[in-house]
């Protein structure tokens, strides 16, 4: 039986030597409050690339100063932001890896000085900024933000872009009915509250042919948010937009109680690729390497997103190797202590 997580996945164009992917983690590492790319980022990801992670995905990184879920994250809302994830990137693809970025905004869940915005005014919770509404300008604005940000992560030489969808920020705000209540066209029905995602998506696909992948909260655990059967609906129309593939979490739109258990996540992305018939990528206390080629071998997803376990170990990729009972090649470097 061929291994699948160290077979090869392609798509428009990019191959990926292996199904690991490095899940995108905040490391709030700017120092400077500028969003720039710092000796942490250089050190931390290429790091992964010499462990032999097929794709790295980079970590939130904000389309507007605005959008920031801290004053240490990365931003890529600027030109002179080229120049960092540039070099990043060279460092990461000299490796093997591919590598991608995830454009952000936080929307309500700031916690930066001054105004933030939402598709609503309503605080995440009581210690949460109450957020202003966002007028359809700073909607249209938001919109040409993330274009914006496409176009300076295709000058870096990203192979991947991945829209953050998820966790409670600004696009999954929109998505979910308990933190959406606005009564204009982006609001109320599930086509209006996904039309800036549409939006988003389709001002990308015109400074950007590459892959696309947008992540999910598939379940709001509340019973009057979202479920996994509502994103069937919202994958199909995002496939019909192009995009490539479906990184499925869960939670973090509001506060809730999350039963969490070793891959407690992967039914929802089970559901949406045979649903929506698009690819999955599957997240979520994934650790071991009998777990991830399972979830593979079962068709439950396309690829393996890691995330704390890749914190805990950057040469995952070898463990699982020796595991599954597959060689790899070694960093030249390595091969005398890599067996």
């Amino acid at each position: 039986m061929t291994v699948k997580l160290f077979s090869p996945y392609s798509i428009k164009g990019v191959t990926l030597k292996n199904r690991i992917v490095m899940s995108p983690m905040c490391m709030y590492s700017s120092h400077n409050e500028d969003g720039r790319v710092e000796n942490w980022h250089r050190a931390h990801y290429t790091s992964r690339a010499v462990g032999q992670v097929g794709l790295i995905i980079v970590e939130a990184t904000a389309v507007t100063p605005q959008g920031r879920i801290s004053p240490q994250d990365l931003g890529i809302w600027s030109d002179a932001h080229v120049e960092g994830f540039h070099e990043l990137v060279g460092l990461v693809k000299e490796h093997g890896a591919k590598i991608g970025i995830q454009l952000a905004h936080a929307g309500r869940k700031a916690v930066l000085e001054g105004e933030i915005i939402a598709p609503s005014a309503i605080a995440f919770n009581e210690k949460s900024k109450t957020p202003k509404e966002m007028t359809k300008a700073e909607i249209e604005e938001t919109v040409e933000a993330f274009k914006k940000g496409a176009e300076r992560a295709k000058k870096a030489g990203f192979d991947v872009i991945e829209l953050h969808g998820a966790h409670g920020y600004l696009l999954n705000e929109f998505l979910s009915p308990l933190s959406n209540k606005r009564t204009d066209e982006y609001g109320g029905t599930a086509e209006n509250r996904y039309r800036i995602l549409r939006e988003v998506i389709n001002a990308i696909k015109m400074v950007w042919e590459g892959p696309l992948f947008v992540r999910v909260s598939a379940n709001d655990y509340h019973e009057d948010g979202l479920t996994p059967e509502d994103y069937i609906t919202f994958a199909k129309w995002m496939k019909e937009q192009g995009v490539d593939l479906i990184d499925v979490s869960s939670g973090a739109v509001v506060p809730a109680h999350i039963n969490v258990y070793p891959g407690y996540q992967v039914s929802y992305s089970e559901t949406i690729k045979h649903e929506a018939g698009i690819d999955t990528g599957a997240v979520g206390l994934i650790t071991s390497p009998i777990q991830a080629e399972e979830i593979l071998q079962n068709d439950r997803a396309d690829l393996i997103f890691l995330a704390r376990e890749l914190l805990r170990d950057p040469y995952w990729p070898r463990t699982a190797a020796k595991e599954l009972g597959v060689e790899i090649e070694a960093p030249k470097q390595y091969e005398r202590g890599w067996l």
